[in-house]
């Protein structure tokens, strides 16, 4: 196997947080180049449009070089051929995650075997941070200013406002 020059970290990032950040300054060097893919992800609710979450991203991201915000519809391992990459980088709390986790490496295994799942732990400080927590605990009143970039927190609270607190 080669060695692998570029890798595709997707998620839905809604918000993104900390915990998201640390994973790609990480990642990145390691890839010469990452790219953090947005999922369309209509099966899950979001709070956040795609455009407005790579808006997000970007934001948080500036400085970083070989990093590029992309979004993707349908199948994850479709849209890490197309970019022509080879690896998929996964993020892992918990170890309530890794079930999950492990089945959906599992299935894109079977469904694209050229390409490799690695997952990557956050630093310890972010490992409970999950963007679904912050927008419940952001939605009762609380400053996440901790646990996500300040323009993450910003347009929070901006929507969180015009939906009346729900998500």
């Amino acid at each position: 196997m080669k060695k692998a020059k570029k890798a595709v970290y997707p998620g839905t990032f809604d918000p993104v947080t900390y915990g998201h950040i640390d994973l790609i300054k990480r990642a990145s060097k390691i890839f010469d180049k990452l790219i953090v893919a947005v999922a369309h992800s209509e099966s899950k609710s979001v709070l956040f449009s795609v455009d407005e979450r790579i808006a997000m991203l970007k934001g948080s991201l500036k400085g970083i070089k070989n990093v590029v915000v992309d979004d993707f519809d349908g199948l994850v391992v479709d849209y890490v051929k197309q970019k022509d990459a080879s690896v998929m980088i996964r993020g892992l709390r918990m170890l309530s995650d890794f079930e999950y986790e492990f089945q959906m490496a599992l299935t894109n295994r079977k469904l694209a075997p050229d390409i490799e799942t690695i997952f990557m732990m956050p630093h310890e400080e972010y490992s409970y941070i999950s963007s679904k927590l912050i927008k419940e605990a952001a939605a009762l009143g609380a400053d996440v200013g901790s646990f996500i970039p300040r323009e993450a927190e910003v347009k929070l609270k901006e929507k969180l406002k015009k939906s009346q607190g729900k998500f």
